[in-house]
């Protein structure tokens, strides 16, 4: 039986505001997942090459293209702040800024090591090959997070840089390398034409790093105290990505699986990161 005008306007009406309703329902849950400290802040990436070589090199490549893609996705602004290519292919290291409201909160899920199967490009052979990377994310802190450092400690060094940037980038040393003697906690930044705005974003990035630090000593006393145990290594992985012999990206953590590995690998991370999410509340 065919509706009348009034039900037909009646049902859109009903059907805009469950669509409403699921909104706020949804606004409502990621605040409460949202709820630890800097998770609204800008979000620092570090990647770097572990076992494998130049396998391990391209897969750090991978990653990085990843979580672009992701962050394009969410209209979220990138910058690459340093960049250290591949021997042969891929990249040893990089450094990422992503900009934008809760990226830290999100990108926290991807803290730890990640684990790539395939068949390897790089192998006359065929043969399959597992490769590793680590991936840090550090929040961007603000001014009023006050993090002492002692200008004794540093070791501040200036270079010229490489890779992406611009042809200006090998002209002078602007690129800056800042270790922090005590903690052997080494950043650098070469994004910038200036030798000065390498040097702010490099002590941003340092900050970071320390207070990231920091809060794993706190976190590894309280396991401590409490009696658990938590292994920390490159057998630990929290992901693995696996494209041969068969298709499967699994998060070790959630226990969250994705079959089409290209959609994750083209940055659709959602599964995971709320998976993550959810877990940790």
């Amino acid at each position: 039986m065919a509706l009348d005008e009034g039900d037909a306007e009646a049902e859109k009406e009903v059907a805009q505001t469950l669509e409403s309703l699921e909104k706020r329902v949804g606004i409502f849950e990621m605040e409460c997942m949202f709820s630890e400290e800097h998770d609204e802040s800008n979000a620092l990436i570090t990647i770097h090459a572990g076992a494998g070589g130049t396998e391990a090199q391209d897969w750090v490549d991978m990653l990085l293209r990843m979580y672009l893609r992701w962050a394009e996705e969410k209209e979220f602004k990138t910058s690459i702040l340093d960049y250290l290519p591949g021997d042969e292919a891929g990249v040893k290291g990089v450094t990422v800024l992503v900009k934008g409201l809760y990226a830290y909160g999100y990108l926290r899920s991807e803290m730890g090591i990640h684990r790539l199967v395939r068949i390897s490009p790089f192998d006359a052979g065929g043969r399959r090959h597992t490769s590793f990377a680590s991936v840090f994310i550090f929040p961007e802190l603000d001014d009023s997070i006050d993090i002492d450092i002692n200008e004794k400690d540093l070791r501040i060094d200036t270079y010229r840089a490489s890779g992406a940037g611009g042809q200006h980038v090998n002209k002078t040393s602007s690129a800056v390398r800042i270790t922090h003697l005590p903690t052997g906690i080494v950043v650098q930044c070469q994004n910038e034409r200036s030798q000065h705005r390498n040097k702010d974003m490099a002590f941003k990035m340092l900050r970071a790093r320390l207070y990231e630090r920091e809060k794993e000593i706190q976190a590894k006393e309280q396991e401590e105290l409490g009696g658990v145990k938590k292994e920390i290594g490159w057998g630990s992985q929290i992901r693995s990505y696996v494209l041969q012999p068969y298709r499967m990206v699994k998060d070790h953590r959630t226990k969250c699986e994705v079959g089409n590995v290209d959609s994750v690998l083209d940055g659709k991370l959602e599964p995971f990161i709320n998976a993550y999410l959810l877990w940790k509340r």
